[in-house]
């Protein structure tokens, strides 16, 4: 069973940065993708950004192309979303996603991933 945390939600205004954290655990296998996804009251789930742990090829959606950044530390088993010049349209609760034993095809789409977080809330005033 994966087991994931996410951390580093808060409230900023506009133009501001927050670095969201993801640590993961039970999972021992080597390759896999793990994604950030936000909902909005009211929104379907939508994909973020997302990472392949073996390769290291990254995904984003288009809203935020420039202005995010997910990595990882393997070391820490820990995922991150570095977001920077957020917009009050960045409002939303973020999740981590870990695929687990589905095989993802489409990085970006929570329906792929089996895994998930309790999301930690962001809130971009403007």
């Amino acid at each position: 069973q994966v087991h994931l945390v996410e951390s580093g939600g808060g409230s900023v205004q506009a133009g501001g940065s927050l670095n969201l954290s993801c640590v993961v655990s039970g999972y021992s296998a080597d390759s896999y993708y793990m994604g950030w996804f936000r909902q909005s009251p009211g929104e379907e789930r939508e994909g973020v950004a997302a990472i392949n742990t073996n390769s290291g090829d990254t995904y984003y959606a288009d809203s935020v192309k420039g202005r995010f950044t997910i990595s990882q530390d393997n070391a820490k088993n820990t995922l991150y979303l570095q977001m920077n010049s957020l917009k009050p349209e960045d409002t939303g609760m973020y999740y981590c996603a870990h695929e687990g034993e589905v095989v993802v095809v489409h990085a970006l789409s929570p329906a792929e991933y089996q895994y998930w977080g309790q999301g930690t809330q962001v809130t971009v005033s403007s």
